[in-house]
């Protein structure tokens, strides 16, 4: 064992140890954002504002606004389908909101499962 602490052996220990102390941080620093993420939203509409959702970071749909002139029944595939677009663009910019702030933990680096 004398061989490794000439090797620079000796100070591995010290390694584990600071990274391990920077995962326990950046874990820290993940679940804080994922709670952060639970408060914050991202609005979405479509055609042209008639219909309106309000997606939060969580990937749920907080509110949704229809104004009375979108509602027609001799047409209602046109507000389903406006419905549809602007859920998921609500969905497409809550998934980026999110990708966003663990990209600022993890330097941009994809690790997958997480967001």
């Amino acid at each position: 064992m004398a061989g490794l602490k000439g090797m620079g052996g000796g100070g591995m220990g010290g390694n584990m140890s600071q990274m391990l102390k920077q995962a326990q941080k950046m874990q820290e620093d993940m679940a804080r954002v994922q709670e952060e993420l639970l408060t914050k939203t991202v609005e979405a509409s479509s055609g042209g504002g008639m219909v309106q959702v309000i997606i939060s970071g969580k990937m749920e749909l907080v509110d949704l606004k229809i104004k009375p002139e979108a509602v027609d029944p001799e047409d209602v595939e046109m507000l389903e389908d406006l419905i549809k677009a602007a859920l998921n663009e609500g969905l497409r910019k809550a998934q980026e909101m999110a990708s966003n702030e663990m990209g600022k933990l993890t330097g941009g680096l994809k690790i997958p499962g997480l967001f």
